[in-house]
């Protein structure tokens, strides 16, 4: 049985025992990015073989994203680490994809830099209201994370025809939710601090 701690975390709510299994596959998905990036950048970065064994990495760390989030909920494991965990293992994973797929030409870079912008900046922003709270991911964020990772995912394989125009509309689709849902977030950070604030001069009276 997984002990669960009492001490309360940045949100100032109980916070459960670091090891539990829904942080430990957020973990598992930090320590599969540099063996993605190896096999992406295998035999010169375009051997269909290799880019398919990269495929499953990628694939196998895209599922446990989504079942980190829901075991969290579901055995009442939710922690302030894993809502800020999480979203850095995806944006490891995701920024690697990113970076070497445009390296290698296959993905333009202004998709990247778009992507990683918002990634980054957002996960800076979490960092900068922390004092006054968590921003969970929403389900325009999830949807958004969702859809990055099936189009990511198509561009990691070889693909020629119809899949190949399709997964440069998917992207085309991934890029507008990714600037929609930042902005969205830039909203909630703005709010989050300025109660946060508020309750401080409230408590300081």
């Amino acid at each position: 049985m997984v002990p669960v701690a009492v001490a309360a975390g940045p949100s100032g709510t109980p916070q459960p025992s670091l090891w539990n299994i829904p942080n430990l596959l957020t973990m598992v998905r930090l320590l599969i990015v540099p063996v993605f990036a190896l096999l992406l950048l295998a035999g010169g970065g375009h051997d269909p073989k290799w880019r398919s064994v990269a495929w499953a990495a990628f694939a196998i760390a895209m599922i446990t994203d989504l079942f980190d989030g829901e075991l969290a909920r579901r055995m009442n494991l939710v922690s302030d680490f894993g809502k800020i965990a999480d979203p850095i293992a995806d944006k490891a994973i995701m920024g690697t994809a990113l970076v070497a797929l445009s390296a290698l030409g296959d993905l333009a870079w202004w998709v990247t830099i778009v992507i990683l912008v918002r990634e980054i900046g957002i996960t800076l922003m979490r960092f900068w209201v922390i004092r006054h709270g968590v921003i969970p991911a929403s389900r325009g964020g999830k949807i958004k994370t969702l859809t990055q990772g099936i189009a990511v995912g198509m561009y990691v394989l070889v693909l020629t025809g119809p899949l190949a125009t399709a997964r440069a509309w998917l992207m085309g689709v991934a890029v507008i939710l990714t600037v929609v849902t930042g902005l969205d977030y830039v909203k909630q950070a703005v709010e989050l601090r300025r109660a946060g604030l508020a309750r401080a001069r409230g408590e300081g009276a």
